[in-house]
């Protein structure tokens, strides 16, 4: 009853912004401690002085009216707790003399008791250990840790985790990270897999107060039903047959779950009687295969026999089944579910066994789909690297000289909300892996959903979000923020791309701010530091047509550069647009998007000079099916041509979207059916386009869902990091973490790294446009490629551009290389010089500023 309430609620509040407010003031008295609306300069008033630095677990969870009610589903992790019945726990060293300290204590079920390293008579100097024994095989998918209660000395800052079978050998960690100085229960995500031993590791304290580490009580969690690094295995061929079926009442009959089509079905027999429980259905994939995990897709017409607990059995010759692989019990809902086996079976036959009715509804079960997945081969599918642990989830992040990523919240780590004039930042050193967590208060600038633009010079600019006029920059080259002068129109959720002048250009933005008004375009000047306003551009002609209005019609436009000063809005409205940033400024239809819908929450990304992808999108910002469609988009002169190129495999709405050197664009995560803050629906499968096929391939699978708030950025070696999504306060659906993402183009069979060319010299830090470099490298090149260093926030990256160069061969390893002269082509900025072999595979970038 309290998730229908929920629902209703939740949909109700979207019919105005008033009837949103009531309803959050109500959830505070009756339900919720955590939602509370602040705004001040939404009301137009000055915001209040800065509040001195308050401890993150003292901080207040906040929410903004606009998002209404998380999900109930939110709130519940999608993993289950293990059961720590005959778990045991050692440790590098503990504390025996001064306090009770032991290992055990983690496992004891009393938060007011811990494991402590060991202190007296002196400290055993970091790192240190502890080890979780579960004395059997399970499936695990995060450690769960909770901070001492009785006060902050031992809080675990830098860590890693690694997993064992045996106890003896144990292989590279499959999370490393660093967690927020605070009291909160962290939970530390990686790939699923089976394991009997989980070790976590302290490398250091999080307040650096003492070489000491701490704990009260350690969980661990099993299967998420998001099976990491595996792909899809062909079905064709296949044959399923099951202990039971119905023929009489319906067609469901056990060749149904192979058929593509989630409204057929299995059914087990109930006509004129129910068959009992257990069920089975056993697939032949005639063919011996290694298998990794089982997808199961429930019946879409219906609850009526979904699996809940279940039991997975493989087999080489269909008679003689294992000990099963896979053990457990699915939730009593209609998203897809996935098994992760223990371990990889080499079989021919396996065997899905359903001892349970989710919803305890009868002795019946069915299925609409099952599918198996297979480990990913790296040079076809790629592959992921541990997980990252961050201090903060983040929202929006920015790709930096020097291989750092600059990754913001909000004002606090997990939530937010208000207008508090502070933010959360990190850096992650991506040579060390190691993240560093500061708040930046001296621009008077919460930065959760904002505009961003990297600017000519290489600096950052941020505007608006929770303090929705203000404008703040971050230079890499001094590690500094600083605010620069307000815009004239507050906004939130605002478009924002550099031009080929090196203003920066501002639209829309109705999420934060006064409500009701045009967010018309506005340009920031960085001679001067100051807006000018655009009168000529009304945000009206590029809203879609959302039934929430027009805070929601105006959010997250995809805006593309071009020369002398213009812009083509892109999306996600269906009609185009072309805008003019001089003098007063003007807007003119660019045509529609060919056959294309509206695609709020969908991206675009440049992949070539002129040319553009446009992926994924729903017709409203949420609660909306998402799309499969994907369209090109050509540029020539002032004539735009879109057309529709191959579909996505998947539907998708807030996913994102990162073009590769060698020109394939790469799309991650998202939701087949968009909710913020909810994990359901979520797509785990990466896909790859290739422009010479305009055909989607799968890519390895990711380890954790990246949906709303999620980021994806290129990186200098020709990577991707993925990461975010959440920040939803005290729910489960916070992904304070990310992962990089190794692309085929640089993997061989083994996953062993291909060899790569490398540019040795000739790349000066600084470089006018229409400039000739003379590029010395090693190893064969067939071209280059500037990639611009981007930034990404809400599946939007305006800042992506690549930029193909001619280059001509010079004798000894030496090239010419040729930066365009056009400004609208290589917009200024900073860019990562590539050098591509015959087969695509890149170097690593050299950071160059353009400009």
């Amino acid at each position: 009853m309290q998730s229908r309430r929920f629902l209703a609620f939740h949909r109700a509040i979207r019919r105005s912004h008033l009837l949103i407010a009531l309803g959050l003031g109500s959830l505070l008295v009756g339900l919720t401690p955590w939602f509370v609306v602040t705004s001040t300069a939404a009301a137009g008033r000055a915001p209040a002085p800065r509040p001195a630095p308050v401890p993150f677990e003292q901080q207040a969870a906040k929410q903004s009216p606009h998002h209404g009610i998380v999900p109930a589903n939110a709130m519940e992790p999608t993993a289950p707790t293990l059961d720590r019945a005959g778990w045991t726990a050692t440790a590098s060293d503990e504390e025996t003399a001064g306090e009770d300290g032991r290992a055990s204590n983690v496992l004891d079920g009393n938060a007011a008791t811990m494991w402590h390293s060991k202190y007296n008579p002196t400290p055993t100097p970091l790192p240190h250990v502890i080890t979780v024994d579960m004395h059997r095989t399970a499936v695990v998918s995060a450690l769960v840790y909770r901070p001492r209660t009785n006060g902050p000395n031992g809080r675990v800052g830098e860590y890693s985790i690694s997993l064992s079978t045996d106890g003896v050998g144990w292989a590279t960690p499959v999370a490393t990270g660093t967690l927020a100085d605070d009291a909160s229960t962290k939970t530390l995500g990686f790939a699923p897999q089976g394991a009997r031993f989980v070790r976590l590791t302290a490398l250091s304290e999080a307040g650096g107060r003492g070489s000491w580490s701490s704990a009260a009580e350690i969980d661990l969690l099993g299967d998420p039903g998001t099976p990491a690094a595996t792909v899809d295995l062909s079905r064709t061929g296949w044959t399923a047959t099951a202990s039971d079926e119905e023929t009489g009442g319906e067609n469901g009959r056990a060749a149904n779950v192979l058929d593509g089509k989630d409204n057929t079905i299995w059914h087990s027999k109930y006509n004129p009687t129910p068959t009992p429980l257990p069920h089975s259905i056993t697939i032949d994939m005639h063919r011996t295969e290694t298998v990794a995990a089982l997808v199961y897709h429930p019946r879409s017409t219906g609850p009526n026999g979904r699996v809940g607990a279940y039991s997975i059995a493989t087999s080489t010759d269909g008679v003689t089944f294992g000990t099963p692989v896979a053990t457990g019990t699915w939730r009593d809902d209609d998203t897809v579910k996935t098994a992760t086996f223990t371990r990889a079976a080499s079989a021919r036959f396996v065997r899905l066994t359903a001892t349970s009715e989710a919803g305890g509804r009868g002795a019946w079960t069915s299925a609409g789909e099952i599918r198996l997945s297979g480990p990913a081969s790296p040079a076809v599918h790629g592959s992921w690297d541990r997980i990252t642990g961050f201090p903060l989830v983040p929202v929006a992040t920015a790709a930096l000289p020097g291989d750092k990523l600059l990754a913001w919240s909000a004002y606090a780590v997990d939530r937010f909300g208000g207008s508090n004039g502070y933010t959360q930042t990190a850096i992650l050193d991506l040579k060390t892996g190691k993240v560093t967590q500061r708040r930046i208060d001296n621009t008077g600038h919460d930065m959760f959903c904002p505009g961003i633009a990297m600017l000519a010079d290489g600096r950052v600019l941020v505007t608006g979000g929770s303090n929705a006029e203000k404008a703040s920059i971050y230079d890499p080259a001094t590690d500094s923020w600083s605010a620069t002068t307000s815009m004239n129109i507050a906004r939130g959720y605002q478009a924002m791309t550099l031009l080929s002048t090196g203003e920066a250009f501002v639209l829309g933005g109705s999420w934060s701010g006064s409500t009701g008004t045009d967010k018309a375009g506005e340009v920031w000047s960085p001679d001067t530091r100051t807006w000018r306003t655009l009168p000529g551009v009304p945000a009206a002609p590029a809203l879609t047509a959302d039934p929430a209005g027009p805070y929601r019609a105006d959010n997250h436009m995809w805006l593309h550069a071009t020369s002398g000063g213009k812009v083509l809005q892109v999306g996600p409205s269906k009609q185009m647009n072309w805008i003019s940033t001089s003098g007063q400024g003007g807007i003119t239809s660019a045509g529609t998007r060919a056959d294309s819908q509206d695609a709020m929450t969908g991206n675009a990304v440049a992949y070539d000079i002129g040319k553009l992808l446009t992926l994924g999108g729903s017709p409203a910002y949420q609660d909306s099916p998402a799309t499969q469609r994907a369209y090109t988009v050509g540029i020539s002169g002032t004539q735009v041509q879109a057309a529709r190129t191959g579909d996505m495999e998947h539907a998708r709405a807030f996913s994102n979207s990162v073009v590769l050197p060698d020109g394939k664009v790469a799309v991650f995560g998202g939701q087949a059916y968009p909710v913020p803050f909810s994990d359901a629906t979520s797509v785990l499968a990466p896909e790859l386009w290739d422009p010479a096929t305009g055909a989607f391939t799968p890519l390895a699978t990711m380890a954790v869902p990246r949906n709303y708030h999620s980021v994806a950025n290129l990186l200098p070696d020709g990577r991707i990091f993925s990461g975010g999504g959440g920040l939803c306060g005290d729910c489960a659906t916070n992904h304070a973490d990310g992962a990089i993402f190794t692309p085929p183009y640089l993997l061989n069979a083994d996953g062993s790294p291909k060899p790569r060319p490398a540019i040795t010299a000739g790349v000066p830090p600084r470089a006018a446009p229409g400039a000739s470099l003379t590029v010395s490298t090693q190893g064969s090149v067939a071209s280059f490629v500037l990639m611009r260093a981007a930034a990404a926030t809400h599946s939007t990256d305006n800042d992506q551009r690549r930029v193909p160069v001619v280059s001509t061969a010079a004798g000894g390893g030496r090239y010419t290389v040729s930066v365009p002269a056009d400004t609208g082509v290589v917009l200024p900025g900073t860019y990562m010089l590539f050098a591509l072999d015959a087969q695509g595979v890149p170097s690593i970038g050299q950071f160059v500023t353009i400009s």
